[in-house]
């Protein structure tokens, strides 16, 4: 009985270290990225920075370490194994909360508290963040092709549902940071929790988790950054247009669906 309860606190431990080591991520995201408000200049906006660049480096640097160094993918093995001796059922709540912290934005407008723009720009600019961050998503499991903790496919690196997450996580941080700060700091605590529960279900190691953060806090960033260029060159100025942005799923797969009117 004594070996067992030494055992399953030093189970517990390491577990204890993951999830701080996940929420770690979330805090130094978000500790970074509150310079975005520190100026609050009257333009939407966000200005680039060479700052605004630490967080998702970061993130890339340990990501593709981790596809080399042997010290990083043993620290991914410790963790599949620990969690596969702890835990006897997973919980999918990581398929719906990825779009959580996107759909928050459009809740949030629907219930009167305005964020930074009006539907069709801010509806545009989540569109060219998902669009960004699908294509190096996708791009980037072609070419790792590293198998899942659970060995059903070889296309663990990076984590989409963990790129999603935070994509939106920035996405809610820009729109809501000068309404509240604690709607932006919501989206990135639901955006760690999915990371953590990706790696919980042995759908991913901790490295693709750590990548899929770095791709979507950058992708919605660009997004944000191009978005004067996308807004002049591809959809002009119209009153009359008209979009709408709802969850879809398919029986297989689930995303974000988006609809705009062009008059």
């Amino acid at each position: 009985m004594l070996f067992f309860n030494v055992i399953t606190i030093q189970k517990m431990k390491k577990l204890s270290c993951l999830f701080f080591l996940l929420i770690g991520i979330g805090t130094y995201a978000q500790s970074v990225v509150q310079a975005d408000s520190i100026q609050k200049v009257p333009v939407k906006n966000l200005k680039f920075n060479k700052k605004q660049l630490i967080i998702p480096s970061v993130f890339f640097a340990y990501g593709i370490v981790a596809l080399d160094s042997d010290y990083l993918k043993d620290l991914n093995f410790e963790i599949r194994d620990e969690l596969k001796e702890s835990i006897d059922e997973k919980f999918t709540i990581d398929d719906i909360s990825q779009y959580t912290p996107a759909l928050s934005v459009y809740v949030l407008n629907n219930i009167g508290i305005k964020g930074k723009n009006n539907l069709k720009d801010r509806s545009i600019i989540l569109a060219t963040s998902y669009i960004i961050m699908s294509g190096t998503t996708l791009g980037l499991k072609s070419w790792a092709k590293v198998e899942r903790p659970d060995g059903s496919a070889n296309n663990s690196f990076p984590s989409g549902h963990t790129a999603t997450a935070f994509s939106g996580a920035e996405f809610l941080w820009q729109e809501y940071k000068d309404v509240n700060i604690w709607y932006g700091i919501s989206g990135y605590v639901v955006a760690t929790g999915t990371g953590f529960f990706r790696i919980y279900n042995a759908r991913h190691w901790l490295s693709d988790v750590v990548m899929g953060a770095g791709i979507g806090i950058l992708s919605t960033k660009v997004a944000y950054w191009i978005f004067p260029f996308v807004q002049n060159r591809i959809f002009k100025s119209n009153k009359n247009t008209t979009a709408a942005i709802a969850p879809f799923y398919n029986g297989k797969q689930m995303g974000l669906g988006l609809i705009m009117n062009l008059k």
